[in-house]
């Protein structure tokens, strides 16, 4: 994915809440895991965590990247991607190996 591709995608996650009973959420590209108290979603922002009680996913479409769910919502949490210790930049060996 270039560049380019990635701000469109970005640009299209968008969440929309209703008397915190009802979400609807895009830019949706996997559904991680899911039961009545959470929601696990990778997004194109981020992975999202939803949180509450008698969640049920009423509308799944990971190619229109359209995931709608109701119940009661509490939390909307994202999390960033972490890399282990020791990978990516400022690891062990990469300080090294300059």
């Amino acid at each position: 994915m270039n560049v380019e591709t990635a701000r469109i995608h970005e640009s299209e996650h968008e969440l929309t809440v209703s008397r915190r009973s009802a979400l609807q959420v895009s830019g949706v590209t996997d559904v991680v895991s899911f039961d009545e108290e959470t929601v696990l979603l990778n997004t194109t922002c981020g992975t999202m965590e939803v949180q509450g009680s008698a969640l049920h996913i009423h509308v799944l479409s990971i190619d229109r990247g359209l995931v709608s769910l109701d119940g009661k919502i509490n939390a909307i949490t994202y999390f960033e991607q972490e890399t282990p210790k020791g990978e990516g930049k400022g690891g062990f060996f990469s300080k090294i190996f300059r």
